[in-house]
């Protein structure tokens, strides 16, 4: 304090150096707020995880980035997401990782890709008010993924196969000439393979058609319980199974060297070598999910987003196949399909 100023002045110098003060503080609260938001306000976060890297399980996940894209959220007033994704490669351990990862870091949402995946985050999670919105689930309730009175923040859409028009769709190409049981190659460890064949087994009954199983509980096991099958069916049948579709070049190799066509749940694995597949639109799935998903990021309580089914099932015919396999296609049948694959020109 200047030493000449008189006792009368000093407390109008203190004032005017208080306001000064308290007006530079405004001021730097005022001009840099977001300095001080960044701090405070945590990014919005959506999480996928997916139990293994397949064709189908990657068009689920990019129908759900596609529809997540920025220019699309601006359209309903939400701000652009961080999208995580990890791949837990077959591993169920890594698939646990991958939950207690994404639990830790608090997301708006977690996505889990297959029932694997899916009940790895709902059991690391269920405990904490993390929205988790599950993709290509084929039976919510035998997998214990629906809402309880402990934990009600999950939902999702469940892919269960069109077993029905499966079992016509078999009878119908070989009307008149069966005379084997079909096969079926799956996981017993998966909730929804096991639930999936019991519904084929019983769609095959009403066409006269038996069964036969064979089973896997890993990638390694595929090709012997496929080759197991051999001159025991006249074709196989692949229900939604991460196992088996992880190692289905194992089972087309052994399937068609003995002329045996195979069918599957899943679009993508026709365009891989199946014969034909009537099954849930991956891509479509993905993004039924993306929707269901800004709901949640909209400010939707999670526990009024019932379950929902798969909304588009496709037609997919791969007449290269049936060509190799010496089949004949009813022309009819063919229009049906809402995706043709066609022999290469000779």
């Amino acid at each position: 304090m200047p030493f000449f100023l008189s006792s009368k002045i000093r407390p109008l110098y203190f004032l005017i150096i208080g306001i000064a003060i308290l007006g530079w503080m405004v001021f730097l609260f005022l001009t840099k707020p977001s300095a001080m938001n960044a701090r405070s306000v945590s990014p919005v976060v959506v999480a996928i995880t997916q139990i293994a890297p397949h064709p189908s399980l990657d068009q689920i996940r990019l129908g759900i980035i596609d529809t997540l894209k920025p220019e699309k959220l601006a359209e309903e007033h939400i701000a652009p997401v961080e999208i995580l994704f990890q791949n837990a490669q077959g591993n169920m351990a890594t698939a646990t990782q991958i939950a207690k990862k994404f639990a830790s870091l608090l997301p708006q949402v977690i996505v889990p890709i297959t029932t694997p995946s899916a009940q790895t985050v709902y059991n690391v999670a269920k405990d904490m008010p993390i929205p988790i919105v599950f993709a290509a689930v084929s039976d919510p309730t035998t997998a214990k993924l629906v809402p309880t009175s402990e934990n009600s923040f999950i939902t999702g859409i469940s892919d269960l196969a069109p077993v029905d028009e499966q079992a016509h769709l078999i009878a119908e190409i070989f009307k008149g000439q069966i005379s084997l049981p079909v096969g079926i190659v799956y996981n017993p460890g998966e909730a929804n393979a096991v639930h999936l064949v019991n519904l084929i087994t019983e769609a095959l009954s009403e066409h006269n058609i038996k069964v036969v199983k064979a089973t896997a509980s890993n990638t390694t096991e595929v090709a012997a319980a496929t080759q197991s099958l051999m001159g025991r069916v006249f074709a196989i049948y692949l229900p939604n199974d991460n196992t088996i579709i992880s190692a289905l070049e194992a089972v087309l190799k052994t399937a068609h060297e003995r002329k045996v066509p195979v069918f599957c749940s899943d679009p993508e694995s026709v365009e891989r070598g199946c014969l034909a597949a009537i099954a849930p639109d991956q891509y479509a799935m993905g993004q039924q999910v993306g929707h269901m998903i800004i709901k949640i990021l909209k400010g939707q309580d999670i526990r009024t987003l019932p379950i929902e089914q798969a909304q588009k099932n496709i037609f997919v015919l791969n007449l290269k196949v049936a060509t190799d396999l010496g089949l004949s296609i009813p022309p009819a049948l063919q229009q049906k399909a809402d995706r043709l694959i066609q022999p290469m020109p000779q």
